[in-house]
């Protein structure tokens, strides 16, 4: 048995030397009367012939646009048949698309328009409370004139609506598509033959917690492989029916989902444009679909609906738990409660396309509980000393290093964070802090910007959070550190309560006496009804951290580095 913390995962099945479109074409060949495709609220409902001749209809438009190979494609829309069309047609173009997040505002949205060089935009009218042309309209005066094309962003050319009605300036989808015609199959077949495996398909921008984001360039290579194998260790068949509550923009739902499902001929199944509980219930017992994915929040909220007993969710099978650290009882309920008895975790980031490590069907349980898998097929990890970046005996926490075909080709023109990220012997730097077990098996104990140091101890948020998972009364919790004075940081635990429960403070600090060591007990204790999430359902501890400094009156300076 090796003793450093260094693994690779060694298959028989070789790697994939396609692009997108070319083995996307190779899957509707296969499965033409297949339904591909569910759109549940739109009514739509799509085969894999038809998906296809739909993305080789959006390609063509785009090439009638005169978009060329490697030029910007945005879309900025929530979850909806028109996102699955643009994911599998802008490849066919050569194109880049550039996945701008929902819950952008028109600064944001400005940011990625010109720091990516988005040539065409595809836009949702809105999403919830959110205007999206409104923001348009706000951000390109030019619009108002007839024209998108500003000097404020001089790639920017067309923007089409996914809407009956366009705003001055802009052309509705149908619209759009209708001008596909002035290219031909052949001029179409010509550019995605075109196209290399190792091209640039993707841009999806990370949310950092200082600076503006950074755009996460992706391959045809680094995500078509990565969604292969995501659904191979799934065991993934032409019969699954995935339903997808998680964002397409994020590689959640355009990875671990979409292409998953797709290089499996599996049936890819949107449940709303947003997460809601209970319309996921309804679509899964509707649609009788035998997987789910989800991060543990979603999870959460579906366990806890008021009406989760009158569904049936027997069809269920498997799914993915990933996106933050999984709590073990939901787990656990997630497996018996929801039926999802080979539902499995997976771990990784936006940089590696994105899964790095991930349980296994057959698993027995305590590892599909407690861990976050093992290192995925062609894929190398370490845990490195931070400091020194030695590779640290099994059993040692470090910071959890991978390389393989799936690291990302480097942030979007910006060369100076992508050596930051990634070492001279390509080493992608997650940031995270992990232990690799005797066996193989990964746990991640939080981050090294979240790691706390109270006094000179090392505190691991996640363990903390572990333990209060336990109590009756909690149904989500949140640890973090805040400055103090006299031990540089103490820690904080924000607490959701589950419905209809009360407690004090106190009465949380008492459950953790004699349990846990007392520098772990939380020094503060707040109660919330939610926590600052990113639209993908991420905690933003950042977020919780400053707003405590204020609450608290705590001098953000005293925090030790």
């Amino acid at each position: 048995m090796p003793d450093t913390s260094y693994a690779h995962g060694t298959v028989d099945q070789s790697l994939i030397g396609l692009t997108i479109g070319d083995f996307f074409d190779e899957v509707v060949a296969v499965h033409k009367e297949k339904e591909a495709l569910v759109d549940r609220p739109k009514g739509v409902r799509l085969t894999y012939a038809e998906l296809g001749a739909a993305a080789d209809r959006l390609a063509r438009a785009l090439m009638t646009l005169g978009v060329a190979a490697g030029e910007r494609v945005g879309i900025w829309a929530p979850n909806r048949w028109e996102w699955v069309v643009t994911q599998f047609g802008t490849p066919k173009a050569g194109t880049v698309l550039v996945n701008v997040n929902p819950s952008y505002r028109t600064r944001e949205l400005g940011y990625a328009l010109r720091q990516s060089g988005i040539r065409t935009l595809i836009t949702a009218p809105g999403f919830g409370r959110a205007d999206y042309l409104g923001m348009l309209q706000d951000l390109l005066p030019s619009l108002a004139a007839g024209s998108p094309r500003s000097p404020e962003f001089p790639d920017l050319q067309e923007i089409v609506v996914l809407g009956d009605t366009p705003p001055p300036g802009m052309v509705t989808w149908s619209a759009f598509l209708s001008r596909a015609d002035e290219v031909s199959d052949g001029e179409l077949r010509e550019r995605q033959a075109s196209v290399q495996f190792d091209d640039p398909v993707n841009i999806q921008y990370t949310s950092g917690t200082t600076g503006m984001p950074k755009g996460a360039t992706l391959s045809h290579h680094n995500l078509l492989n990565n969604g292969y194998f995501i659904g191979e260790l799934m065991r993934f068949t032409p019969e699954d029916r995935l339903c997808i509550p998680v964002p397409f923009y994020h590689t959640f739902g355009m990875v671990l989902a979409n292409l998953a499902t797709m290089t499996h001929g599996a049936t890819m199944v949107i449940p709303g444009e947003g997460f809601n509980a209970g319309d996921v219930l309804a679509t899964v017992e509707a649609e009788r679909c035998t997987a789910l994915h989800g991060v543990p929040t979603m999870f959460i909220a579906e366990l806890q609906h008021p009406d989760f007993d009158r569904y049936d969710l027997s069809s269920l099978r498997t799914g993915l738990m990933a996106g933050s650290p999984c709590p073990v009882e939901v787990m656990k309920q997630v497996q018996t409660r929801m039926h999802m008895s080979e539902v499995e975790i997976a771990y990784g980031m936006t940089e590696t396309s994105p899964v790095s490590t991930q349980t296994r069907a057959d698993d027995p349980l305590e590892l599909r509980v407690s861990t976050v898998g093992r290192v995925h097929p062609h894929v190398e990890v370490k845990i490195a000393d931070p400091s020194s970046g030695a590779v640290v005996p099994r059993g040692q926490t470090g910071e959890l290093l991978t390389r393989s075909y799936a690291v990302m080709l480097g942030y979007w023109d910006n060369p100076a964070a992508t050596a930051e990220a990634i070492d001279a012997a390509r080493w992608m730097h997650t940031g995270d802090l992990a232990v690799m077990r005797e066996d193989g098996y990964l746990n991640i104990v939080g981050r090294i910007k979240d790691m706390i140091i109270r006094g000179g101890e090392n505190i691991y948020p996640r363990e903390i959070e572990e333990f209060y998972y336990t109590h009756p009364k909690v149904a989500d919790i949140q640890v973090i550190g805040v400055p103090d004075h006299r031990y540089g940081e103490q820690v904080m635990a924000w607490i959701r309560l589950k419905p209809g429960e009360s407690a004090t403070e106190e009465e949380m600090r008492d459950f953790a006496r004699n349990q846990i060591a007392h520098y772990k007990i939380p020094h503060y204790v707040k109660f919330v009804d939610e926590f600052p999430m990113t639209v993908t359902g991420k905690v933003q501890k950042y977020v919780m951290r400053e707003m405590a400094v204020q609450e608290l009156h705590l001098d953000a300076g005293e925090r030790m580095a």
